[in-house]
């Protein structure tokens, strides 16, 4: 199967990544601005899951188009490594869209797209079945550990977190109901009291 290298211009959009980019199809190329101060733990996430297939690049200087043309070098290298890939870019911004057409020109695989889940392989994890949407939820909270949601108010907004496009508060409910009723956490009053392992 083609690699899919995914360069994500983390400056100008911060998609949900961890999930959308788990498989082992994709390899995520995450370019941040110099300046740039916060980055989400979904994209911690994805970094310590993926390991060697996740890549974080931290531009050292700032200056117009800076990200962008660091974005257009490792697309450049990647396409002569592998003309046979696919180079998504996640941006926004529409500056490398004549590199992109120069390189499908060539006969290389290449889009830019406005979120990871327009790449047509990364499925969002909403459109899950209900099992693995369950599935979801309890391997985010084993991941936690000690430092899962301690009330209720916190956990279904967290779970609601996992989800691109996000479940609204319905959906959240329905589903830790059903963890709640496997025992997988209780209640007392608005604090959650986990049964599983730390």
């Amino acid at each position: 199967m083609k690699t899919n290298h995914v360069l994500v211009d983390y400056e100008n959009v911060q998609p949900a990544l961890a999930e959308a980019l788990l498989e082992p199809v994709f390899k995520v190329w995450v370019f941040i601005g110099a300046q740039q101060a916060k980055v989400k733990v979904d994209l911690l996430d994805l970094v310590q899951r993926k390991g060697e297939d996740a890549r974080v690049i931290r531009i050292g200087s700032t200056g117009r188009n800076a990200l962008d043309f660091h974005m257009a070098y490792y697309l450049g290298e990647l396409a002569a490594k592998d003309s046979a890939c696919y180079l998504h870019v996640i941006s926004k911004d529409t500056g490398l869209d004549p590199l992109i057409t120069h390189l499908r020109e060539r006969g290389i695989e290449a889009a830019r797209w406005e979120d990871v889940f327009g790449i047509p392989i990364a499925k969002p994890p909403s459109a899950l079945p209900e099992d693995d949407k369950l599935s979801l939820i309890i391997e985010y909270l084993i991941r936690r550990g000690k430092q899962r949601p301690g009330s209720l108010k916190t956990l279904v907004g967290s779970s609601a977190a996992l989800f691109q496009p996000r479940l609204d508060d319905p959906q959240v409910h329905a589903l830790l109901e059903q963890l709640r009723l496997q025992g997988v956490f209780e209640l007392d009053g608005n604090k959650v009291i986990y049964g599983l392992p730390d």
